[in-house]
C-alpha cells in the first residue's frame, strides 16, 4: 500500500504555493485591509489596484469564500489525493486562515494533513 506523499521536488512547490499564499494574504490583511488610512482613501474615491484588491477581498471574506473552497477542495483531495487539488486546498487554507476564516480553514487543514494518509491513486 502507497501511501499519497508528495516527492522532494512536489514538496517543494508545495512550500512555494503555501508560503506564497501566505505572504499575499499577510500582505492584504496587514498593509491593505487594517490600515485606516488606505481604508479612507479608497472610501474616498482613490482608484488604484489596491482599492480594488482590497474591495474584492472584503467580500470575499464577508461571505467565507476562502474557508468554504478550502473545505470543499480539500474533501475532494480526500476522496481522490492529487497534488493540484493539495496545491489549490493549501492556497485556499492559508488565504482563509490570515483572511478571517479561521474555523473553516482549520477543518481544511485537517482534511489536508489527513489526505496524506490515503493511498495514492493507481497509475493508469
Amino acid at each position: 500500500m502507497r501511501l499519497f506523499c508528495p516527492s522532494a521536488r512536489a514538496t517543494n512547490w508545495l512550500l512555494i504555493v503555501g508560503f506564497g499564499s501566505l505572504g499575499y494574504a499577510l500582505y492584504m490583511r496587514y498593509l491593505a485591509i487594517e490600515q485606516s488610512s488606505v481604508g479612507l482613501a479608497c472610501q474616498a474615491g482613490l482608484n488604484s489596484w489596491l482599492c480594488w484588491s482590497r474591495h474584492i477581498l472584503t467580500v470575499l471574506f464577508g461571505y467565507s469564500v476562502f474557508g468554504t473552497a478550502a473545505v470543499i477542495v480539500a474533501a475532494l483531495n480526500l476522496l481522490r489525493p492529487s497534488l493540484v487539488l493539495f496545491a489549490v486546498a493549501l492556497a485556499a487554507t492559508c488565504m482563509g486562515v490570515v483572511l478571517y476564516n479561521v474555523g473553516l480553514a482549520g477543518v481544511a487543514a485537517a482534511l489536508l494533513v489527513l489526505s496524506l494518509a490515503r493511498r495514492a491513486p493507481a497509475a493508469s
